[in-house]
Parts: C-alpha cells; sequence; structure tokens
C-alpha cells in the first residue's frame, strides 16, 4: 500500500480545452459510465472521504478534475459517459473535452476504466477500451461495487470479463474492487505506482 496517495489534495476544475494546466505531471486518468462509482474509487484509492465529490445523482462530473498526488503525480477524474438525461449540447461539450484530453494529453501515463461489476462492458465501455488498445494507451479495470454481489458471482463476473478481453484481444487488465470493503485498493495502487513512477 502507497501511503503517498493520502497526501493527495484537489487542484482544479477544467470545463474547457483551452484551460488544461501545464503538461508537468504525469497523469493517472479515471473514466466510466455515470454512477459507476469513480469518485468513490478515488476517495477510497487516496483514503480520503471527501476528496473527489460523490453524489448519487449520475452526471453530475461534468468537468475534468486535477487532484495533485505530489508534484510530479495527478490523479484525473473525468466527467461520466452515458448520462443520457443531461442535455444533447452538454454531452457533446463533455464528449469533446474527454476526447481532446485522451489523445492530446503528452503525459497521460494511463487510464483507470471503472464499471459497476453488475454492469460491466457496456457499448460505452467497449468504445473506450477498443481507442486505447488502438492508441496504446495503457488501461486498468476497476469493477466496482463488488461488496454488491457474492463472492463466487464477483469472481465468475471477472471471470467473464476477462475471457471477453481476450476474445478481443485487448490488452487491459482487470480487478475486483470494493470501497466498502477496501478490496483492491492495494492491487489498483500497483498499477498506479507503475503508471506514475513511483
Amino acid at each position: 500500500m502507497n501511503s503517498a496517495y493520502k497526501q493527495t489534495f484537489f487542484v482544479t476544475s477544467v470545463f474547457e480545452v483551452r484551460k488544461l494546466p501545464p503538461e508537468a505531471a504525469a497523469e493517472a486518468a479515471f473514466a466510466g459510465r455515470s454512477n459507476a462509482g469513480k469518485s468513490s474509487a478515488i476517495n477510497a484509492l487516496c483514503e480520503q472521504k471527501r476528496l473527489a465529490q460523490i453524489s448519487k445523482t449520475p452526471g453530475r462530473t461534468r468537468a475534468l478534475n486535477f487532484f495533485s498526488v505530489d508534484a510530479e503525480r495527478t490523479l484525473v477524474d473525468l466527467p461520466g459517459y452515458g448520462y443520457a438525461q443531461a442535455p444533447a449540447a452538454l454531452r457533446r461539450q463533455w464528449e469533446a473535452l474527454i476526447e481532446h484530453y485522451l489523445s492530446k494529453r503528452r503525459n497521460l501515463r494511463g487510464l483507470m476504466l471503472v464499471m459497476d461489476i453488475r454492469h460491466p462492458l457496456t457499448d460505452y465501455d467497449w468504445q473506450l477500451l477498443d481507442w486505447c488498445q488502438a492508441h496504446a494507451l495503457p488501461l486498468h479495470i476497476l469493477l466496482t461495487k463488488a461488496d454488491k454481489l457474492s463472492r463466487g458471482a464477483a469472481v465468475s463476473t471477472l471471470q467473464k470479463v476477462e475471457r471477453s478481453l481476450r476474445a478481443r484481444e485487448s490488452d487491459a487488465s482487470v480487478q475486483r474492487f470494493s470501497t466498502l470493503r477496501r478490496q483492491g485498493v492495494e492491487q489498483a495502487h500497483e498499477v498506479l505506482d507503475a503508471w506514475l513512477g513511483f
């Protein structure tokens, strides 16, 4: 377990491409469907309850939120995708912001794709998986809310996802994750450590 993440603090929210911070620190980004548990995962990984804002309302994360681990490392929370009730113009704005960030950010080292273990591998997830594969961007999947399933069901879902990734010839790695039980935090830290150069 890397205690450095405990020092993480919020830096800024970015709504426009032109306001992105300088590409100074290595970055690891978190993406996922609205309400998949991105903010909860970031809080668990940083051992803080209120670092990333949690909402029961899907689509609350509307900006790129930057969190500094230290001077050389940053975590980035991307807007959740797939929220049908968001106005079309707003969805297009989010999508354009995410696409620009993922395709142009030279200091981006990897992407944590957060999925609710009860609803893994949606069409949106596959689009992002395929994009990362095509652009050689390292990707690791957190199957969140693993505590919502029995251990047997959670293991079975993990194995199904692994088989689907192999069938797609994806290089992505995957794990179970539960903020409630703090399950999978150390494994996720190991991935982040490798990306961010700890």
